[in-house]
């Protein structure tokens, strides 16, 4: 810099100031012209005139970037902030209520981000919310089976475009989509529509009447499980048990009494847990992933119509991961068993031809539950 790099630099540290005045003091005294002395070393002349007047008062240093700040907080609003925290930290629960505890009782006006800072720095925390004890998860009936027709999962789900609701009924151990309806309201009617056309699609409606007693209808109306659990154990099965989250027209009495009135029971997942009914929450994920123009369809109609063809697909076309990649048809039917001990054999033999698929079976037989191939119990447990 100066005299041999050209101009000096936009910031320099009070150490080379002070040397740069020295040498234009000094060249003064041998008889420079400040002007001069000041352009010779690369200087501008108001600059050197400036840091002289910052070194006569002793502050040709720099300081910190920033300078003054016009809002800064005030030692006393610290003070406010630390004793709104003492006072309501165990009602508001919530730095950003607590700013506005704060200018609700005129105490502090001040951010939420200042209120968050403000703590962080004295080491105090806001406590969260209070620990709740998990519901427990209602176990599945005694009486029930692991086999198709003996759980079905319903639920609404919305397509924005159409401006409708869906309701669809799967059954949980084939995966099978067995029915949807297209509809503007999300009501018992909804429910009780969609019921009577998957039981009439799978010829279960005689079944149903005939195991409908006054009894048994009276139990499932009531909800109390000890009372169907007793008449289950004389030989009164319900036709099967139907699960959905906790929505009111699944809570409703008229939802149980219809479903009773096909010797239906029902099982109502936990509030605010999706997974209790993951089977058909799942299928509207798939539904909606795989074909997301469902929910660009503006005419109900045509939704209506390209459900029934996605329904179609899904159940014939679509290798489901949940029961071993076979289709739903083919394990409703009974064949998915069959198609994945082909698949087992088919690999076993490109492994090990000589064996061949009949003398040697694959690892996978003692294991059905434990790697997704036969019978797919749920873990928590059931009959076969």
């Amino acid at each position: 810099m100066g005299l041999n790099a050209g101009l000096v630099p936009p910031r320099v540290d009070a150490r080379v100031k002070a040397g740069l005045l020295d040498l234009v003091d000094h060249a003064v005294e041998r008889g420079w012209w400040t002007p001069a002395a000041a352009g010779f070393l690369g200087l501008d002349e108001v600059r050197a005139g400036r840091w002289a007047a910052r070194r006569a008062a002793g502050q040709l240093g720099d300081s910190s970037a920033g300078g003054h700040r016009l809002h800064g907080l005030l030692g006393c609003e610290r003070v406010a902030i630390v004793s709104l925290f003492e006072s309501w930290a165990e009602i508001d629960r919530s730095h950003r209520k607590l700013a506005h505890r704060g200018s609700r009782l005129g105490l502090v006006h001040v951010s939420e981000s200042t209120v968050h800072r403000v703590l962080a720095a004295e080491g105090l925390i806001v406590p969260g919310q209070p620990h709740r004890e998990p519901t427990p998860r209602t176990p599945w009936p005694d009486w029930l089976g692991w086999k198709p027709h003996r759980v079905w999962a319903y639920d609404f789900t919305h397509l924005p475009g159409a401006r409708r609701a869906a309701i669809a009924i799967l059954e949980v151990v084939s995966r099978k989509w067995l029915t949807t309806l297209v509809c503007a309201e999300e009501t018992s009617t909804q429910i009780e529509v969609a019921f009577t056309e998957a039981l009439a699609a799978e010829d279960l409606l005689a079944i149903a009447d005939a195991r409908a007693t006054a009894t048994l209808r009276a139990a499932l109306e009531s909800g109390d499980r000890d009372q169907v659990a007793t008449l289950t154990g004389n030989g009164q099965l319900p036709l099967l048990l139907a699960i959905s989250d906790n929505g009111p027209q699944m809570r409703s009495h008229t939802t149980r009494e219809l479903l009773a009135g096909v010797a239906i029971a029902q099982q109502l997942g936990r509030p605010h847990t999706p997974e209790d009914q993951a089977w058909i929450e799942t299928l509207f994920g798939h539904v909606k992933g795989e074909w997301p123009h469902l929910e660009r369809i503006r005419d109900p109609g045509e939704l209506e119509h390209d459900l029934d063809r996605v329904r179609g697909e899904h159940n014939t076309v679509r290798l489901h991961a949940g029961i071993g990649y076979v289709t739903p048809d083919d394990e409703h039917t009974g064949h998915g068993e069959g198609i994945r001990q082909a698949r087992r054999d088919g690999w076993r033999a490109s492994q090990f031809p000589d064996s061949g698929p009949n003398k040697v079976r694959s690892g996978m037989e003692d294991g059905k539950c434990r790697n997704g191939a036969g019978s797919f119990l749920p873990s928590f447990g059931m009959r076969q």
